[in-house]
């Protein structure tokens, strides 16, 4: 029972990765250096409506294992910042163990990403992992008008628009999402880029701590060479109004289930 609580720990920043459709469970990462050009910025000649978010905004989850709290998260757009010449969102989540779970292993993650304020796609993107003994960090930079990324030593292509692990979630939050259909977004992560299917499954009421929300249910699927490709089953709640908030998350894993409940929040301001 203990090692499926060090794994469920280990895998409480997985769940916050995977609430920006990504990952269930961590992959090494070593030290890189993101690079910050203006001469980047010759492109961005795409604009998004925006009613769903804004500076200010912070949500506040609580991390389940079974019926055991496990830790606490957040995901908060801290502030409207200039960036390559350009007004981006700075965007922060946050994922650390509670007190029980820390006497074993302690778990305290940040994720940052830098996204367009018009066309919100990503301008950067760093992840800082502090798990137990294990910590690394990673960072990258993207040339978005010669759709490139800067990881490490190389610069590698990526697709027009392309998104990181936490600009994905606040990108679909604007999206019109219709049952029985789905999203594509093209995304790069740690060093591998594809594309992403979000799949809106149906409409649905729940109830969670921060209170009862009529949402939307989808469920995010990585597309690769030709095959859907499950990263564990997760499924993501959103709101079924203009905001999209994020309410309730669920995966899936070998070792059982985890969720991200909302427990109180704050909006942003519109801009």
């Amino acid at each position: 029972m203990i090692k499926k609580f060090i794994v469920a720990a280990a895998l409480i920043t997985g769940l916050i990765l995977s609430a920006h459709f990504l990952h269930l469970a961590f992959t090494s990462a070593s030290a890189q250096t993101a690079q910050d050009d203006s001469s980047m910025v010759k492109e961005a000649d795409r604009s998004i409506d925006n009613v769903a978010f804004g500076p200010g905004e912070k949500l506040n989850y609580d991390i389940g294992y079974g019926f055991i709290n496990a830790g606490s998260a957040t995901l908060e757009v801290t502030d409207l910042i200039e960036y390559n010449n350009r007004p981006c969102f700075l965007i922060q989540s946050t994922a650390n163990s509670n007190k029980f779970f820390s006497s074993f292993y302690r778990v305290e993650d940040r994720v940052k990403s830098i996204i367009d304020a018009a066309g919100l796609y990503s301008w950067k993107f760093e992840k800082y992992l502090s798990e137990g003994n294990y910590k690394a960090q990673t960072a990258y930079g993207f040339d978005q008008s010669n759709h490139s990324v800067f990881f490490g030593r190389d610069t590698l292509p990526v697709a027009p628009f392309v998104q990181d692990a936490l600009s994905i979630l606040y990108y679909i939050r604007t999206q019109n999402l219709k049952v029985g259909q789905s999203v594509y977004v093209d995304n790069f992560t740690d060093g591998q880029s594809y594309k992403m299917e979000i799949r809106v499954h149906r409409k649905e009421l729940v109830k969670v701590k921060a209170g009862r929300f009529d949402c939307i249910v989808v469920e995010p699927l990585l597309l690769t060479s030709g095959i859907f490709k499950h990263e564990g089953k997760l499924t993501v709640w959103l709101t079924d109004d203009r905001l999209k908030l994020p309410v309730l998350m669920k995966s899936k894993v070998l070792v059982g289930s985890i969720t991200a409940e909302l427990t109180n929040y704050r909006l942003g301001e519109i801009l």
